[in-house]
């Protein structure tokens, strides 16, 4: 078993773009747009009103597809605007973690199990919302983003990085599965798209190929139309590691913009970056904390759920007591800050709504296997053996949560009927204190540095790293503050040894495995590598109906990353979601998407 460095950089393999199993990493005084009046939509018009949330993360891009942008607030915005997720996609998640076909602009078909085919039909009244209708071709630039059908790298196997070749298209999960499908057969007449599957693929039900518009993708390449592009895609090989290619110049200039190109700082003035299929298109936005983004109903929105109000505004505040002050002054209708208790007791205090439940997330250490610091496995167990976990959840989830416990998996949270099994083998619970005698005697009279990134606008990552900076300088470590509210940007970048943030689960499938825990994966950010888990990863995504065997291997990783010395997850994240009145219709959501899941179940009052 080793560990070494093949994280790839930031161009890993990895989709999960494609589906809804994507793990999301989780996540301040503001400024207020004006409600009804932002963008260039008339004023006049806003006869439903406008219902405004605030959100502890800022958004940074028009997608979170990629492994700078895999942030919750991002993803909210993919759902809203159908980007892979949501209304007007394939389908979306519900409340209760439940699959739920959308059938607005297509249908998915499950035509053999043995050999794997599954068929995407478009319906022939299909828009996006700039009114352009949808194509096969659209379909095909998402299975050619999430396949790395056309990727041709090889990668050092000292450093990780490309040695030869080409990668095109970042990812923030896994290519696992779609990996396996043959060029896609295309009835452009019947509007359909056939997968045949070489092997097996456990999530063959959340591959979701409603995303981005191929003609945007075609403009900003070059290409002189959508059939261009797909007669390009069509004809350009398959990507070949054995004999990597010459950069191909449109492939880089398509992936370009996937990569990249929606990542914003402000205000997109290209409209095809605003381009969705989902029921709300972006109207306005201001950066970072205290800023905002604002949307408006689809203009060409088909569906049959549909907003009753006509815009949206998420508002960008860290400060809890800033969300609390901000909806008890009507600034915001709907707020989702770290809870704590101070922060109920504020909200109860001015007759504010709660609606609290579990998340499925959860705060964790992860420690840089590639670092010069944590090369050493006995540094790295000297410096877990410090961690101050039951200090930690005293300090921020049990004053809201009086029974809550120490988390003692990376794979199940404690709501899940796994996890007990989990934590009976994996062993994390030998470090249910610190151990600082322990850890010295590890370290033998060294006084290691080590940094540490968190999100230095959040509050609870704040006191996390606070108690273990103190905790870990009794043993002699030299603890280095590497925080920035730029964390999610940082990620994977060689500029600290650990960090501190959260991972949140879809609730549905299994795509989560490849993109944290094989070596390369879109969501490694430390660097982890272990042959013995790639192959249990990879036997994970072409088991289909044993259940039993998934849970057993799950199980299996948290027990070999608990003896390398990964990190250490800290505590499920409790959940809460705060209303002042004005708007009905919002309903609890512990997973990626929060309260916005719903909202074309929300109104106002009165």
């Amino acid at each position: 078993m080793t560990i070494t460095n093949r994280r790839r950089g930031r161009t890993a393999a990895g989709l999960a773009i494609g589906t809804a199993a994507m793990v999301a990493l989780a996540g301040c005084t503001t400024t207020t747009p004006d409600p009804g009046t932002s963008g260039d939509t008339d004023p006049s018009a806003a006869a439903g009103g406008t219902i405004s949330i605030a959100q502890t993360n800022a958004a940074t891009a028009l997608s979170a597809g990629t492994p700078e942008t895999n942030l919750n607030t991002n993803g909210m915005i993919d759902f809203l605007m159908g980007n892979q997720t949501g209304p007007g996609s394939f389908f979306y998640v519900d409340n209760e973690f439940n699959i739920v076909p959308d059938e607005t602009n297509g249908t998915i078909e499950l035509v053999t199990d043995d050999p794997l085919v599954v068929k995407y039909t478009l319906d022939p009244e299909a828009v996006w919302s700039d009114g352009t209708p949808m194509t096969t071709t659209d379909m095909l630039l998402m299975w050619a983003i999430g396949s790395g059908y056309y990727d041709d790298a090889t990668y050092d196997e000292e450093t990780g990085e490309v040695a030869s070749g080409n990668v095109y298209f970042q990812l923030a999960g896994s290519t696992s599965g779609l990996d396996t499908t043959a060029f896609p057969e295309i009835d452009e007449e019947a509007g359909t798209l056939t997968l045949n599957y070489s092997e097996p693929f456990v999530d063959w039900n959340l591959v979701n190929l409603i995303g981005k518009p191929a003609h945007v993708f075609a403009e900003h390449a070059g290409f002189g139309s959508v059939e261009e592009l797909a007669t390009f895609l069509e004809e350009t090989p398959e990507g070949n590691a054995d004999a990597p290619a010459e950069p191909n110049e449109q492939l880089q200039s398509l992936s370009e913009l996937w990569n990249t190109g929606y990542n914003i700082t402000s205000m997109p003035t290209d409209e095809g970056l605003l381009v969705g299929a989902g029921m709300w298109v972006p109207k306005d936005f201001t950066a970072d904390d205290g800023g905002f983004i604002s949307f408006e109903p689809n203009p060409n929105w088909r569906g049959e759920m549909a907003p009753s109000f006509d815009e949206l505004i998420i508002r960008f505040i860290g400060d809890p007591n800033a969300q609390i002050t901000a909806l008890q002054n009507g600034e915001v209708q709907v707020i989702e800050p770290q809870p704590s208790a101070d922060t109920i007791s504020a909200i109860e205090g001015f007759g504010g709504t709660l609606i609290q439940g579990s998340q499925l997330s959860y705060d964790h250490i992860d420690l840089t296997m590639d670092s010069e610091v944590f090369a050493d496995a006995n540094v790295r167990e000297a410096f877990l053996k410090t961690i101050p976990r039951q200090a930690i959840l005293d300090s921020i989830v049990t004053p809201v949560q009086e029974d809550a416990e120490v988390l003692n998996s990376q794979q199940f949270v404690t709501n899940q009927p796994q996890y007990e099994d989990a934590v009976a083998v994996n062993g994390y619970s030998d470090f249910a204190e610190p151990d600082i005698e322990g850890a010295k005697e590890l370290l033998a009279g060294a006084t290691p540095t080590v940094s540490i990134l968190y999100n230095t606008n959040n509050p609870n990552r704040v006191d996390s790293f606070q108690l273990i900076q103190a905790s870990a300088s009794e043993a002699g470590f030299n603890i280095v503050d590497a925080g920035s509210p730029d964390w999610g940007s940082l990620l994977g970048s060689g500029s600290y040894d650990a960090s501190i943030f959260g991972w949140i689960s879809p609730g549905v499938g299994s795509a989560g495995l490849p993109q944290i825990w094989k070596t390369g994966g879109g969501g490694n950010y430390n660097g982890y590598s272990n042959a013995e888990v790639d192959a249990l990863v990879d036997e994970s995504q072409v088991t289909i109906g044993d259940e039993e065997r998934l849970n057993e291997i799950m199980i299996e990783i948290d027990s070999l990353t608990r003896d390398d010395f990964y990190g250490l997850p800290m505590f499920q994240t409790p959940g809460l979601v705060a209303t002042n009145g004005e708007v009905e219709g919002v309903v609890y959501n512990g997973g990626q998407t929060g309260a916005i899941w719903n909202t074309w179940e929300w109104s106002l009052v009165g």
